[in-house]
């Protein structure tokens, strides 16, 4: 009878154990689409991203680079300082966006050029997102706006 008890036991815990490894399973797979890493300028200089592989780009709108094309269309430059990448984007922009202010796009390469479907814009004087800073730092580029 102890034998049967035991055998049951072990027989419910390789259970558990196989259901939580289908379930970590599952999860992982279901969020690989959902998972945007965050790309500086230089970082895409040094390892281009794969073709088709949506990332977010991160930087500076580079002054005097904002060209409105026809409709909803506007191209303008990245940059931090390192290397600058063309971007464009069809929609309507956040109202701070503008040159020189933080960005980051969501999207993909298409070509040479960056094809955001998102841009998101700093939404106060002195924010910049924390990637954006990181990459401005690393490249010496970053100036404290509250100093």
């Amino acid at each position: 009878m102890k034998s049967l008890k035991k055998k049951r036991r072990i027989q419910v815990i390789l259970l558990m154990v196989v259901a939580l490894a289908v379930s970590v399973g599952m999860i992982g797979y279901a969020m690989r689409d959902g998972i945007n890493f965050f790309r500086a300028p230089s970082q895409m200089a040094e390892q281009p991203p794969k073709p088709g592989e949506v990332f977010r780009l991160g930087g500076l709108v580079e002054a005097g680079s904002i060209v409105r094309g026809a409709g909803e269309t506007v191209t303008f430059n990245v940059t931090d300082g390192g290397a600058t990448v063309p971007v464009r984007f069809t929609g309507v922009l956040p109202d701070l966006f503008g040159e020189n202010q933080g960005m980051i796009g969501t999207g993909s390469m298409e070509g040479d050029t960056f094809v955001a479907s998102e841009i998101l814009a700093k939404h106060d004087e002195s924010y910049m997102p924390k990637e954006v800073v990181d990459a401005l730092k690393d490249q010496g580029v970053y100036q404290d706006p509250n100093s």
